[in-house]
């Protein structure tokens, strides 16, 4: 069956998405929106409390029913096979598009079984994900590849937004890898959002602030802000930290940060409200260490705000010169947020904004119709241009 106006339908499955989630629920949005842009049909399956089904600028959303992850804040999983199975029969996809490496892999070998062709997104390293589970180093690269081998001969092609994240499964030999950089909205994401009396809430006119914009959750490892902002008041750095988002370590944090200047904002459901926090911060901390692309550090960039960004992660080749990379210590980082504030203002801010606009949806999602071997949007180069540095 192909959809509206003779365009395909595209069925996505993606579990770890909430109304809260970041990163990966934008990335949908946004490739939604381009999926019908360009005349297709984007279908978005997704893990929820009860049944629903529903139509939105990005394309329809279908929720299962699904059990919680215990500790993860809210997260659910496709758990039910056999109910996902029938539901995709209904569905009857012209390309399937999946958005977990591990509990849905048998999708792989559904859609080959039905003659669908398969693309499986990786939005997370196995390896260091495997670090984060506490896996022995010894253990943790060879579990890594056999999963990855699997995931790569389930599906058609394997979709990585950076050359980091791609390293795993070039290390494996794997050969239908496509590599399909992520964009930002960079009118959302803005210098013009920067808001002086937002700011004065926040921090003094001679003090830093800082920000966290992310899920607290462990994969995230916030705790480095709160240890970075500790560090620099011990040496005397007036700074100051906004938290801003939520989840399962919310407690734990807070106690750690007791006697510290930082405020939790909660979840913050604007975008333009987290864009305003974002281009009034004059540095945003992104400490995560298994991130594979993070689009909130790109969304800092947008906004002319340097980013400090783990060095284990993928976002060193994300913000290039525009931020600075640290070890996974709150002393690194906090090295990093004074290298970085003692930059010329205009400077930083102009560097970080001109690396954003190397990001855009578009090629995005022409990147992305060019994996499905789909006709990409009228008006945008049938090949990804970007060229991560």
């Amino acid at each position: 069956m192909t959809g509206a106006a003779g365009g395909l339908r595209i069925v996505r499955l993606a579990n770890f998405v909430t109304a809260r989630s970041g990163g990966l629920r934008t990335a949908l949005r946004h490739l939604g929106e381009g999926y019908r842009e360009a005349g297709h049909e984007p279908v978005l399956v997704i893990p929820g409390q009860r049944a629903a089904d529903e139509s939105y600028p990005w394309g329809r959303v279908v929720t299962l029913p699904g059990p919680e992850l215990p500790g993860s804040g809210g997260y659910r999983l496709l758990a039910n096979r056999r109910r996902s199975a029938r539901l995709l029969v209904d569905l009857a996809p012209d390309r399937l598009e999946v958005s977990d490496r591990l509990s849905l892999r048998w999708t792989g070998r559904w859609a080959r079984a039905h003659g669908v062709p398969s693309v499986m997104v990786s939005h997370e390293s196995l390896t260091g994900l495997l670090g984060q589970w506490g896996v022995p180093d010894a253990l943790r690269r060879p579990t890594a590849d056999r999963l990855n081998r699997a995931t790569s001969r389930a599906y058609d092609r394997i979709v990585c937004t950076t050359r980091w994240a791609a390293q795993e499964f070039d290390r494996i030999g794997a050969d239908n890898v496509d590599l399909v950089p992520l964009g930002v909205d960079l009118d959302t994401f803005h210098p013009g959002r920067a808001d002086p009396r937002l700011r004065a809430r926040y921090a003094d006119s001679n003090e830093l602030l800082l920000v966290h914009c992310a899920r607290l959750s462990p994969e995230k490892r916030p705790e480095l802000a709160v240890q970075a902002l500790a560090e620099l008041r011990r040496e005397g750095v007036p700074a100051v930290l906004v938290m801003a988002g939520d989840g399962p370590l919310r407690g734990a944090l807070a106690r750690r940060a007791a006697g510290l200047p930082v405020t939790f904002t909660g979840f913050l459901p604007d975008r333009a409200a987290v864009a305003a926090l974002l281009a009034s911060a004059d540095v945003v901390l992104a400490p995560g260490p298994v991130e594979t692309f993070g689009l909130a550090g790109l969304e800092a960039l947008a906004c002319g705000t340097p980013v400090v960004v783990n060095s284990a992660s993928a976002l060193p080749e994300v913000v290039g010169a525009a931020g600075l990379a640290a070890h996974g210590s709150g002393e690194s980082m906090a090295a990093a947020v004074t290298r970085l504030a003692a930059r010329p203002e205009v400077e930083r801010r102009r560097l970080a904004r001109a690396r954003a606009e190397e990001f855009g949806w578009p090629a995005a999602v022409a990147g992305f119709l060019r994996v499905h071997d789909a006709n990409a949007p009228r008006g945008t180069p049938s090949e990804v241009a970007h060229r991560t540095a």
